[in-house]
């Protein structure tokens, strides 16, 4: 039996008639943080919509602890134990932080995370529990989302471009609370256009270029001429 937590075959992905993933294979396994990389276009949010159930494929193309997920939807994903942190945030205008916060929890996994485990992981938000959640800035409104889906108590979590459009001093905040997310024995797939960041957390990189997998290794075996070179489809 394997021993993958997530195991990707052969993943199609469409918009309509548009196809964004042509046949990816990809593996995680328990405890691992996996960087996705790629330019703009290359699949890596379809990838994450198809993993957390937004995108339908075809059961066994998405194999999570054994089990087809692939046709799954959103919701049953998340009660699986996977958890989106959304491109774009996607937070309830009209809910305060910690209502936006208690929703996560709604799924009714049990685990170590709660209100005040968040809290003391982004403590600003403690301070602003009270404000409509759009009413924070971008990076407060970042680790809202961070929030919501450890709320749910998940065992993968997907942050979709994590740091896209905050600025440096907020970005440094996020990446420095994911030792303590991921220390609590959570599995990790990390989006991001920032590749020194992502190769600075990850184990494993996945490098996507037009909806394929370009290049794929650890990250302390791979050089920056292969990554380029995956990245922008040219010859290393």
């Amino acid at each position: 039996m394997s021993d993958e937590l997530l195991s990707i075959r052969e993943l199609d992905a469409h918009y309509g008639d548009f196809q964004a993933l042509y046949g990816l294979d990809m593996s995680v396994n328990p405890g691992e943080v996996i960087a996705i990389i790629g330019a703009n276009g290359a699949g890596k949010s379809p990838l994450m919509r198809s993993i957390s159930g937004l995108l339908a494929n075809r059961a066994e193309q998405i194999v999570y602890r054994g089990a087809p997920i692939g046709g799954l939807r959103a919701d049953q994903v998340a009660h699986l134990g996977i958890a989106l942190v959304p491109e774009g945030r996607q937070l309830f205008p009209s809910l305060t932080v910690e209502e936006n916060l208690v929703l996560g929890a709604k799924v009714g996994r049990t685990g170590p995370w709660s209100l005040d485990k968040v809290y003391d992981l982004f403590p600003i938000l403690r301070e602003r529990r009270g404000q409509a959640s759009t009413s924070l800035s971008g990076g407060q409104q970042q680790m809202v989302a961070i929030g919501r889906a450890l709320m749910a108590n998940p065992e993968l979590v997907l942050f979709d471009e994590i740091s896209l459009g905050l600025a440096p001093v907020v970005i440094k905040t996020i990446y420095d609370a994911l030792p303590g997310i991921v220390g609590a024995g959570l599995t990790a797939m990390i989006v991001e256009q920032d590749i020194s960041k992502a190769l600075s957390v990850a184990s494993r990189v996945y490098c996507l270029q037009e909806g394929r997998v370009s290049l794929q290794g650890r990250t302390d075996a791979i050089t920056r001429e292969e990554i380029t070179a995956a990245y922008f489809g040219v010859d290393a």
